[in-house]
């Protein structure tokens, strides 16, 4: 990680712009129906790295714009990265009790209710997109955004990965099947945040093309990292219960390519991913210093 770049301040004052964002635009815990709201701000709320969201500002920082400007579009982020975890908990897909440390949103407000909180957060998410256009004056980039975010959450993106995450548990898959599912189902999202924080931003095509393309590698090895942290890690330090994939026989880089093989794949795509940021300079240590992160985190 560089010692030039003080990464750990960064995170913690992104994060707590994230924060403070989310406040803000989720609904008050009594606004009717106040059953829901809660349930929502339970899940968003519940912490979390807040990696998506802070993507969309680095994005924006490493094009020469402004964080502040593209908030709304953060948070939009992590409300459909938050329900994707409601959904993805549930009994019906992969049944786990705990994240980000607490029970999940199912074990305590059930699961009817916890389908309609994530259904409240994904529609959230697009109003907020929408509305960044009073910060940013640009509809065309909020229009471009809207479409390429959709674009990464559904069945083009997120949603198709996690439906041949399903379908392939307890199968031999092949490599090919194995990264579509991990390039659909994390990356797509994370490679879509950078890139709306860049387009909200006026990026030109060639700095759009560098972040797109480092959002790419950065998005594969975050989930390879998920991968390996779900046979080394511990329900202490993930938030979530460990050693779930193999009981699962879900699909995953460990399985099929084993920890030594799985870890240089994670690595060589942080230093792809840096390698693409190089020719935008400065303004994108924060991201370049995220490619570290990403790699060596324990969570």
């Amino acid at each position: 990680m560089s010692a030039a770049f003080d990464l750990a301040a960064y995170l913690a004052g992104r994060r707590a712009l994230v924060d403070e964002a989310l406040e803000r635009c989720l609904p008050p815990e009594d606004a009717p129906p106040p059953s829901l709201h809660r349930a929502m701000r339970y899940s968003v709320m519940a912490g979390g790295k807040r990696l998506r969201p802070i993507l969309v500002l680095a994005g924006a920082e490493a094009v020469g714009g402004d964080a502040k400007r593209v908030l709304p579009t953060a948070c939009a982020l992590e409300l459909i990265h938050t329900y994707s975890l409601i959904h993805d908990d549930l009994p019906a897909m992969d049944d786990d009790d705990y994240r980000r440390g607490r029970l999940t949103n199912h074990k305590v407000f059930g699961e009817a209710m916890a389908i309609l909180a994530g259904d409240a957060l994904l529609t959230l998410a697009f109003k907020l997109i929408a509305e960044n256009v009073a910060l940013v004056g640009d509809a065309r980039a909020v229009c471009e955004v809207v479409v390429d975010v959709a674009s990464a959450a559904g069945s083009d993106g997120m949603v198709g990965g996690q439906v041949v995450d399903l379908e392939s548990e307890g199968k031999a898959v092949s490599p090919q099947t194995l990264d579509y599912i991990h390039v659909h189902k994390t990356a797509a999202l994370i490679r879509a945040s950078l890139r709306a924080g860049a387009i909200l931003a006026g990026a030109a095509p060639a700095a759009l093309g560098a972040v797109t393309a480092a959002g790419e590698a950065l998005g594969l090895a975050f989930q390879i990292v998920d991968d390996i942290l779900d046979v080394e890690g511990s329900l202490e330090e993930l938030g979530k219960t460990a050693g779930s994939d193999e009981r699962k026989q879900k699909a995953t880089y460990p399985a099929l390519h084993g920890l030594d093989a799985s870890r240089r794949r994670a690595r060589a795509l942080a230093a792809d991913a840096k390698q693409a940021l190089a020719p935008l300079g400065p303004p994108a240590a924060p991201l370049a210093a995220l490619a570290d992160f990403i790699v060596e985190r324990r969570s």
